[in-house]
């Protein structure tokens, strides 16, 4: 996708930026001459070349994830708290009413959980995360495009950690269009929703998607096989929603809840009642554990380059 090929280009670039002492000169007009070299210290060159190509590629996702969100809660005055709404949820199985986070539907809250932060949000956003958490490591690495920056000045465990903070940003940034755009419509299509709880579930939603994607990054730089990343990732991510869906409809199937990522993002019903604080901190944790081990492998590995 284009945020693969954008990353691949990244690294030749950056190291080359990095390491001219010439002076500025304006792009030419074809675009493909190098911009102005960075500073090589203090001015963490691989991130802001990791996002000056990556630009076109996150303006992109965030337009969509805008628009999709946008589609889906406008929808909320034909289907929202509507008799036709309820018969339908009525005549559903119960189990799958359950699975789907149906059973709330008819509420302002309900409604957005079920459509956007509960399902089509997540999805799309740990679709980028996992894609480019297993890219920026590992990915260059194979196609080496990591070896420049790898043998330049530029220490490995800064290349790795300003590489981190890209995907860190990308993930803000993609929380941030869709917060914006379901506070926007909430509001002007009158539904019942506190500014508080709403922010409450972007950060939610932030965290949960990043967690899911620094243990991808972690993987791939431990491992430098994007494939495997990539893999382990979103194994994680599906086994987290099932867990999640299916685990109320077992009996005894409360401890298996408990473990999944989602459960720790949507267990506390953020959208009435605010962002979980021991979720939220489990998430958290979860991205600061995977970023450490990722530090420490890759330091400690032979890279294949």
């Amino acid at each position: 996708m284009a945020a693969d090929r954008a990353v691949t280009e990244t690294s030749t670039a950056g190291v080359a930026a990095a390491r001219s002492t010439a002076s500025a000169t304006s792009p030419s007009s074809t675009g493909a001459r190098p911009p102005a070299p960075l500073p090589a210290a203090g001015a963490v060159p691989v991130l802001r070349w990791v996002l000056r190509l990556q630009r076109r590629a996150l303006l992109g996702w965030g337009v969509a994830l805008a628009a999709v969100s946008a589609l889906y809660i406008s929808f909320w005055p034909a289907m929202g708290d509507t008799a036709e709404m309820q018969a339908l949820v009525d005549s559903m199985p119960e189990a799958l009413v359950t699975a789907m986070g149906y059973d709330a539907i008819g509420s302002p809250a309900g409604y957005l959980e079920s459509t956007v932060y509960g399902l089509l949000a997540p999805i799309l956003m740990l679709v980028f995360a996992l894609a480019f958490g297993a890219r920026l490591i590992a990915g260059d690495e194979e196609a080496g495009d990591l070896e420049l920056e790898a043998t330049s000045t530029v220490g490995r465990t800064r290349l790795l950690l300003e590489r981190y903070l890209a995907l860190a940003l990308g993930v803000v940034w993609l929380a941030v269009a869709v917060g914006a755009v379901s506070l926007g419509l909430a509001r002007a299509l009158g539904m019942d929703i506190g500014t508080g709880p709403l922010l409450g579930a972007t950060v939610g939603l932030l965290l949960l998607v990043l967690a899911l994607g620094s243990v991808t990054f972690a993987v791939g730089a431990a491992s430098g096989r994007r494939a495997l990343a990539l893999a382990v990732g979103s194994a994680l991510a599906v086994l987290a929603y099932v867990a999640h869906a299916l685990a109320p409809l077992l009996d005894n199937g409360a401890w298996l809840e408990r473990l999944s990522p989602f459960y720790w993002y949507l267990g506390n019903d953020p959208l009435n009642e605010g962002l979980g604080l021991p979720g939220a901190a489990a998430l958290a944790a979860l991205a600061f554990i995977s970023l450490v081990v990722a530090v420490v492998a890759y330091d400690r590995r032979d890279l294949g380059v």
